[in-house]
């Protein structure tokens, strides 16, 4: 998943979750207003007679103009907000943490309603068609950011496995290469009183008024802060991490100075701020938490979850029916899982091969290594194949690593993004090996790894929509990527196919289970007993799944609706086309849009058709 984007408040417009989560994520708000006032995709007006193609063309660079100058300046402005997370791209160490006080929270709301303004006072008529798409795509943005300053999501930071501590983390494990890197980073610890005061003033605010994560999914939550106030010197703190292996070139002198920096600044900054966060989540916060696992149950509750649904999704649909569609498609999946069971001669029931699933070591690694090299292995199966499904390769590589200890307990079983993929060694009865290929596909290549480096490298367009994440887009696409899997030959087994059948399941179930716990009163077991019934997922991984859940309303609609909106735009191009569509040309045009709402991409896809499935890039022709 993204995570990760993951994630909660403005961590949702950095690059890819979520958990996140973080690597959170974007998703647009209000699309009944975007598409009530304007389509998507909307043909230029016509100019009047009298009006000569030049004096067109300048009243349309004018009207650009304008609006580059809006999202320019206030997508510069919203990158100081931004704190660090696992969906971060780059390597530049920031200087400073984001300023995330009550003031500030007010000084954001003002400058969103502004911009809104602003952007009422464009004629979207007289911009051009690729600005029409921008701007579809950034009033989302803006839409999403001031319905989360509405409901105070700030006051929120944290989910059930991601939270605005963990995300400080990502820094130290940067690679540093220069003195400025280093001079910015102990800059940055020396501000963790600040920010954590901050922080936790804010979370303070939500707990008067109830608006927490659920006490049940912040068990044991505090253990990573006390990862960080236990280490028996600072030499051992993950946030000392960047100075125990420095530059080469850089001078003796310089590095004996700067370790000596940060011994200091963990001793008498980065200890003493998560020391307070411990007392305050040990003490107040974890046992005065909402005991209700029901967004309903949460201030403004009903309206609040909806606007959830929107941000995630994209779409304006209620819980009743994305309930309906969760249940028909879990029967569907449950009909293909029959035909591989019977494949594979098991005579019992579902409920029997699931267990024995979870329970024969053959599906298992014994070795956290084996699971690590398992999943490089499949990650080269796809380079194998993806010059016949893509026309356009990322530039940018990833690595493979384990999920660091301090969160793997209740970390997922995956994550990936720019340049990495994490992979969950903790647990390993939890880890089937039947599951790794679809994992795989999902995070790495052609999913999140994938997908997110070709939109930040897509110069021809803005910022804005090169470094965002929108779940339903990331996550439907990554979803889709599983499946795409099995056409791409990448399941060599029955099992690896059902593995996937199983993932496809474990995000249709999310439907259901999504919207039973916070609209329908389902409870946690009752959540988590769904999930047992249908999907291959361990206990370990329902547990942590449904506190997910539990946790980040509305996110994990964002999966399966994103896929079935690829797949049915797909199957639209293909019936149309014929014997033009071109797979790669397909899968060129999704990736070539960035990160954007669902009905954007759709209304690209219908221009791809009526262009005669004419992909972005030249794309060479298969030998025959």
């Amino acid at each position: 998943m993204y995570y990760l984007v993951k994630k909660f408040s403005v961590t949702l417009f950095t690059t890819k979750p979520a958990a996140a989560p973080t690597i959170t994520k974007l998703a647009a708000a209000s699309f009944i207003t975007i598409l009530a006032t304007a389509p998507f995709d909307t043909p230029l007006a016509a100019a009047p007679v009298s009006q000569t193609m030049a004096e067109k063309s300048e009243t349309e660079n004018a009207v650009d103009s304008k609006f580059a100058s809006i999202y320019s300046s206030e997508w510069r402005w919203r990158q100081k907000l931004l704190a660090v997370n696992e969906d971060s791209q780059g390597d530049e160490v920031p200087a400073h943490l984001p300023d995330v006080s009550f003031q500030n929270q007010r000084e954001r709301l003002a400058t969103w309603q502004r911009v809104l303004k602003e952007m009422a006072a464009i004629d979207r008529k007289k911009l051009s068609r690729e600005n029409q798409i921008n701007f579809s795509v950034y009033k989302a943005q803006i839409d999403a950011l001031m319905e989360q300053q509405k409901f105070r999501l700030y006051e929120k930071p944290l989910t059930s496995d991601t939270s605005f501590w963990d995300d400080l983390k990502y820094t130290a494990r940067k690679t540093f290469h220069t003195r400025r890197d280093y001079e910015n980073y102990l800059s940055q610890l020396g501000e963790f009183p600040r920010y954590f005061t901050q922080q936790i003033e804010n979370m303070r605010a939500g707990l008067k008024r109830g608006f927490t994560p659920p006490q049940i999914s912040l068990q044991g939550r505090d253990a990573s802060a006390a990862s960080v106030v236990e280490v028996e010197r600072p030499q051992d703190s993950v946030f000392y991490t960047p100075f125990k292996k420095m530059p080469p070139l850089m001078a003796k002198a310089d590095k004996v100075e700067l370790r000596a920096r940060a011994v200091a600044a963990i001793r008498e900054k980065v200890i003493p701020a998560h020391a307070k966060l411990l007392a305050f989540l040990r003490e107040d916060y974890i046992p005065g938490a909402q005991t209700s696992i029901a967004a309903y149950d949460l201030p403004d509750g009903k309206n609040f979850y909806r606007q959830q649904i929107i941000e995630y999704t994209t779409l304006d649909i209620s819980p009743e029916k994305i309930h309906r569609i969760g249940l028909e498609e879990v029967a569907k999946i449950r009909t293909r899982m029959r035909t591989i069971m019977d494949e594979v001669k098991f005579t019992g029931k579902l409920p029997a091969f699931l267990n024995f699933l979870r329970t024969d070591p053959q599906f298992y690694a014994t070795e956290p290594q084996q699971l690590l090299n398992r999943a490089a292995w499949i990650a080269k199966r796809f380079d194998a194949n993806a010059k016949d499904w893509f026309g356009r390769l990322p530039r940018s590589r990833f690595a493979i690593k384990p999920v660091p200890d301090d969160i793997a307990p209740y970390y997922t079983a995956g994550r990936g993004g720019p340049g990495v993929y994490l992979v969950n060694t903790y647990d390993l009865p939890s880890r089937p090996l039947y599951s790794l290929p679809a994992l795989t596909l999902h995070e790495s290549a052609p999913g999140h790894a994938f997908q997110m480096p070709l939109a930040a490298e897509n110069k021809t367009l803005p910022e804005f929509r090169r470094n965002t994440y929108i779940s339903a887009y990331g996550e439907g696409w990554a979803l889709y990527a599983e499946k795409l899997g099995e056409e791409m030959g990448i399941y060599e087994t029955p099992y690896e196919l059902f593995g996937m059948l199983s993932y496809q399941m474990w995000r249709a179930c999310r439907l259901v289970v999504d919207t039973g716990i916070h609209a329908k009163g389902w409870s946690r077991e009752r959540a988590q007993q769904f999930l047992a019934d249908n999907t291959a997922l361990s206990r370990h991984e329902i547990t942590t799944e449904v506190d997910r859940y539990i946790a980040w309303p509305g996110q994990a609609l964002s999966y399966y609706l994103g896929q079935l909106a690829i797949e049915k735009a797909r199957a639209r191009a293909q019936a149309t086309l014929g014997k033009k569509f071109d797979i790669r040309a397909f899968h060129d045009t999704i990736l070539e849009l960035g990160s954007v709402p669902l009905p954007v991409l759709e209304a690209r896809v219908e221009r791809f058709i009526a262009e005669g499935g004419v992909g972005p890039y030249p794309v060479a022709k298969t030998p025959a």
